[in-house]
């Protein structure tokens, strides 16, 4: 059985030494966040301007995961190489706890009396929410018809061997735990209503890590179906031209919140505030919800409406949102990492 926690530190450990040399000769202004898809479409929608418009530079690194990141932040706490961190409200949630990311307020931060209560509340006393999203699950349009309704479609016995499925710690994998323990029972934290459907699952899952993602698994051909975001899967959609298929499923969903927080003693701290205030401005928001489909977090961005109808807070989506309190989840989180790896992954065929 595989140890998850030793297999993110090892790859925090080396995450921690495969910065940009940029970064470790101490050049501004570095930005830890999300590869592939997400780098690309934030560094046109966000950095770039921001380096036009401050004369600044940013350097973007690769985090890998949000647990990736953490263990980076951990090996770096008396040496930060990092300055701003883009990362899940969960594991943002332990650095705060852990000192490793700077506490801020409308003072030092003014644009935080502009967000969605629930992206301020978010990071508690540190990093705002970013972004919102929400938990979707994509299949292979090709293959699969007439299109699923339900998550439980991937326990179909037809799809042995074609499901990909997202453990936790991963943030997918809680998710789906608290929708389908909402669905079959009356509470979200009560991962035993949700165990038997995530076995039946697990019993035709190929992966519990889907590599490099369930969306480039579906379009290699890998498997049928997945969870994902819906942000980066609307993206994958119109990318595909249709191929992607994104259901939001009759069980529900549950947002997703990326969090942007200063790093505890950077080295560019007045820069770094400079980015953030960037990220979090109705212009900045406005940028990156009409390239990627996020859901803004400043009340006063103005987002088409072709754009906002394909993010999480679209009615009709925002009314089929489970209320998970992430808060709440860090207190689970260690609990069903032990349950999945005992009862669902065991589950899957050997």
């Amino acid at each position: 059985m595989i140890c998850w926690k030793e297999a993110l530190l090892g790859l925090a450990g080396l995450a921690a030494t495969a910065l940009p040399a940029a970064a470790q000769d101490g050049n501004p202004l570095t930005l830890m966040a999300y590869a592939g898809i997400f780098r690309e479409n934030y560094a046109e929608a966000v950095v770039k301007p921001f380096e036009s418009g401050n004369g600044a530079r940013v350097q973007y690194f690769e985090g890998g995961t949000s647990s990736q990141m953490l263990g980076t932040l951990r090996a770096q706490k008396a040496d930060p190489q990092v300055d701003v961190v883009i990362m899940d409200v969960t594991t943002a949630a332990l650095a705060c706890a852990e000192g490793l990311v700077e506490k801020l307020s409308p003072d030092t931060l003014p644009v935080l009396n502009d967000l969605d209560p629930q992206a301020r509340q978010a990071g508690g006393d540190c990093g705002p929410g970013v972004t919102f999203d929400h938990l979707v699950m994509v299949y292979d349009a090709q293959a699969v018809k007439p299109p699923p309704t339900r998550f439980e479609a991937m326990a179909d016995k037809a799809q042995k061997g074609a499901v990909g499925l997202a453990a936790p710690p991963n943030i997918q994998g809680l998710a789906l735990t608290a929708i389908l323990a909402k669905a079959h029972g009356k509470d979200w934290k009560d991962i035993s209503a949700a165990l038997p459907a995530l076995k039946a699952m697990a019993a035709n899952a190929q992966t519990f890590d889907p590599k490099p993602d369930g969306y480039s698994m579906i379009l290699n051909d890998q498997i049928r179906f997945a969870t994902g975001w819906n942000a980066r899967a609307q993206l994958y959609h119109d990318q595909s031209k249709g191929r992607l298929g994104v259901v939001l499923p009759e069980e529900g969903t549950a947002f997703q919140i990326n969090t942007i927080n200063l790093v505890a003693n950077s080295k560019h701290r007045d820069a770094a505030l400079a980015f953030i205030k960037h990220a979090l401005s109705p212009a900045g928001q406005k940028a990156f919800t009409e390239r990627m489909f996020y859901g803004p977090t400043n009340t006063k961005a103005q987002v088409s409406p072709e754009a906002m109808q394909r993010t999480a807070l679209a009615p009709e989506y925002r009314a089929r949102v489970i209320g998970v309190d992430w808060n709440e989840m860090l207190k689970l989180r260690d609990n069903w990492n032990q349950r999945w790896r005992r009862e669902v992954i065991s589950a899957a065929p050997r």
